[in-house]
């Protein structure tokens, strides 16, 4: 059996949000981490001054060439290749339909599902190789009952919610694992902000728990999914959302 301090994760998006709350859940749990970074490096050397398995490698996920100099680089840093990928870098963009253009949408997409799709192509013959992998994917209640003001949004993430399920088709027989973790609205810096206002403080009021999900709750959720206690579990998406929505 794998030991924790064997694995390797790849974190996508993990200087800032969600993602550096998961790298630092997986850190302290005890694996090795490369926190994938585009812009925001001092995230991710913060977590490497903290955490010595902690590897900051830029990944920017539009571009394979990119993803392919960090896995690289991460087999290189820890003498192996990624057993568990967590594709969480994405990119909101909040507009009307109407106003939405072709590259707007075409980076949008870009980002969020071709993105993934490069990082998993990239990294599978590895786990397809050891017969072993987890991959879980960082989707959106957008994804599940569609968008408003951020249609391209919404429907980037739908197609990475089937995405995840293909590839549970896939390779689960390979004991590659392939689910999805679907947060609503999450406490994070823009967020608080909203909230602040008295329509932000309603549609907080509206939720059924009555307060935004904290980052470190997706973390949780992403971490029983790489678990060997969920060995079983595969094309799921994960709700943790605040019963925002039940499905």
């Amino acid at each position: 059996m794998h030991t924790q301090k064997s694995r390797v994760v790849f974190v996508t998006g993990a200087s800032r949000g969600i993602g550096q709350k998961v790298a630092k859940m997986l850190l302290v749990a005890g694996y090795r981490v490369a926190c994938g970074y585009r812009t925001h490096k001092d995230g991710a050397l913060a977590l490497a001054r903290t955490y010595p398995e902690a590897f900051p490698v830029r990944s920017d996920v539009k571009s394979r060439a990119s993803i392919k100099k960090a896995l690289t680089a991460t087999k290189r840093r820890f003498g192996k290749s990624p057993d568990i990928l967590v594709n969480n870098a994405g990119i909101a963009d909040e507009r009307p339909l109407e106003s939405i253009t072709d590259a707007q949408w075409d980076h949008l997409l870009a980002v969020n599902l071709r993105g993934p799709f490069i990082v998993v192509q990239e990294a599978l013959p590895a786990m397809r190789a050891q017969k072993w992998g987890r991959i879980v994917n960082i989707v959106s209640i957008g994804g599940q009952w569609g968008g408003m003001r951020q249609v391209h949004y919404a429907a980037a993430k739908a197609g990475l919610i089937n995405f995840t399920r293909s590839l549970a088709k896939l390779y689960s027989r390979e004991g590659i694992t392939s689910n999805a973790v679907s947060p609503g609205l999450v406490e994070t810096d823009m967020s608080k902000k909203e909230m602040r206002s008295k329509a932000g403080k309603q549609k907080a009021a509206q939720i059924p728990i009555g307060r935004l999900t904290k980052p470190e709750e997706i973390a949780a959720a992403v971490m029983f999914l790489i678990s060997d206690d969920a060995a079983s579990i595969t094309g799921q998406t994960l709700n943790v959302n605040g019963g925002m929505l039940f499905s």
